[in-house]
């Protein structure tokens, strides 16, 4: 860890991390288990507490009947933390949130192990900033009463601590926390603090991305298999002495939205150069041209408005379940904006994103395959080569493809997807295993099918129920 990253004053961003080495894409720069860690409120019967895996059968805790474990091996993996914890809930009349669980897993490991807990550690929590003092009137009365309710919580026989260190804390979680997915990477379960990981700067042309790996479930040792770590990753070559960046929102928002997101999650102003220069907010926010002629700017702010409409409506209906209910307003959305939004604007790229997404969900195949293709084509424009979001587009959209029969396509984006991910999550990631099963069970379907289409059609439909699918 040490040999690989030093910390260093990066001016107006206060401290930050650079390489002390060359890295070249796809290379670990450094891993780090989570300093505390726990399940959203949502999924804390769906989720195991201590290993994040997503589960149908979890076994109970019998004293505070609230943590869920995958098994018993991952209940007493969890039990040094969870003892303190579970003690607290007892005495509770209602769990409290997930900040203030973190928060006093925070606490607790402070407690019992020290601010720095291995020999890498770079900073520790109390090092961190806060950013309390930058934080809004609304922040502030959020703020107060998560101290209040944890003040409730924290139980009398542990360390007291004086208002500003619990406030310090909270602070810390609102700048610094990251958020854990489930073994397959596909849906964020959860929250951590990772102290080192806190030192990497943002930009939103990042060089590095950050992945949750997975302990192996079939290792004998506990330690492994319920080990869950972050990785952080190079995306592209870095050189000795470049600091180290990722991405804190998702690149697909106009420069100025993200900036807005960033002042109010992160309290700083994004000077990158994608901000700065306003790189690719016309393709994001670009009108369609057909024949050298362009539509007016009244049908411009008509179609723009009702996409935002539209999009909360759709939302709304897909939390509610009434996937037909978004079929449908997907179409009619697309009908409105096809002559008038290019195919690069965000508004239709989030309304083709979900249309595929649930047309797959509802198995139709080959509806879904075209507004994914759609989708992929303009996030291909947008996002840079070795993009995690990229390339799980890129999978969701192949697979679709190859239920749909579209072989060829399916295959060729697999292939694609299979060589960011290689990138961004590693090999031994269960993604990229899942999905290398996969592009070896397309390559072998797409020799058929160039060998013979009726054989491939007539097998085709044995082969899909024996692979898991990714929707």
């Amino acid at each position: 860890m040490k040999a690989n990253v030093e910390v260093f004053d990066a001016l107006n961003k206060g401290r930050g991390l650079r390489a002390t080495k060359v890295f070249k894409a796809g290379d670990v720069i450094f891993t780090e288990p989570s300093f505390a860690a726990v399940v959203f409120d949502s999924l804390s019967q769906q989720v195991c507490h201590t290993c994040f895996r997503h589960q149908d059968k979890l076994h109970r805790c019998s004293q505070c009947r609230f943590a869920h474990y995958c098994d018993r091996t991952c209940q007493r993996a969890g039990w040094d933390e969870h003892k303190q914890e579970c003690a607290a809930i007892k005495k509770c009349s209602k769990v409290p949130n997930e900040t203030i669980r973190l928060a006093a897993r925070a606490l607790w490991r402070i407690e019992k192990d020290g601010s720095i807990v291995s020999e890498g550690q770079l900073t520790t929590l109390d090092q961190l900033e806060d950013h309390v003092a930058d934080m809004s009137a609304d922040g502030l009365k959020e703020l107060k009463g998560n101290v209040h309710n944890f003040l409730d919580y924290w139980p009398h026989s542990s360390q007291q601590h004086e208002v500003d260190r619990v406030s310090h804390i909270f602070g810390v979680i609102k700048c610094n926390a990251f958020t854990l997915s489930d073994q397959r990477g596909l849906q964020a379960v959860g929250v951590g603090l990772f102290p080192n990981l806190s030192l990497v700067n943002h930009n939103c042309l990042p060089n590095c991305t950050v992945i949750l790996n997975h302990g192996s479930q079939t290792a004998l040792n506990p330690l492994f298999h319920t080990q869950s770590r972050i990785e952080l990753r190079a995306q592209e070559r870095i050189s000795q002495g470049e600091e180290l960046t990722v991405s804190y929102v998702d690149l697909l928002n106009v420069s100025t939205d993200r900036q807005q997101l960033l002042k109010q999650q992160y309290f700083f102003d994004c000077t990158c150069e994608c901000c700065s220069q306003h790189l690719k907010d016309d393709l994001m926010m670009a009108i369609k041209e057909v024949n050298g002629k362009k539509p007016s700017d009244l049908e411009v702010k008509e179609v723009t408005q009702l996409s935002l409409k539209a999009l909360e409506k759709i939302e709304k209906a897909r939390v509610e379940g009434n996937y037909h209910e978004v079929v449908n307003l997907c179409k009619e959305c697309l009908e409105k904006q096809e002559l008038v939004l290019a195919d690069t604007h965000l508004y239709k790229l989030r309304v083709l994103s979900t249309a595929s997404e649930v047309l797959s969900y509802l198995h139709y195949f080959s509806e879904a395959a075209d507004y994914a293709r759609r989708m992929v084509e303009g996030y291909m424009k947008l996002y840079p080569p070795n993009n995690a979001q990229l390339g799980m587009a890129l999978m969701r959209a192949g697979v679709t493809h190859w239920h749909a029969g579209q072989i060829e396509v399916g295959h060729s984006m697999i292939c694609k997807a299979y060589g960011i991910l290689m990138i961004t999550h590693g090999p031994t990631h269960s993604i990229t295993k899942d999905l290398e099963a996969i592009r070896t069970q397309t390559e072998v379907e797409l020799r058929l099918f160039q060998q013979n289409k009726d054989a491939y059609y007539n097998m085709r439909e044995t082969a899909l129920k024996k692979v898991k699918s990714f929707r």
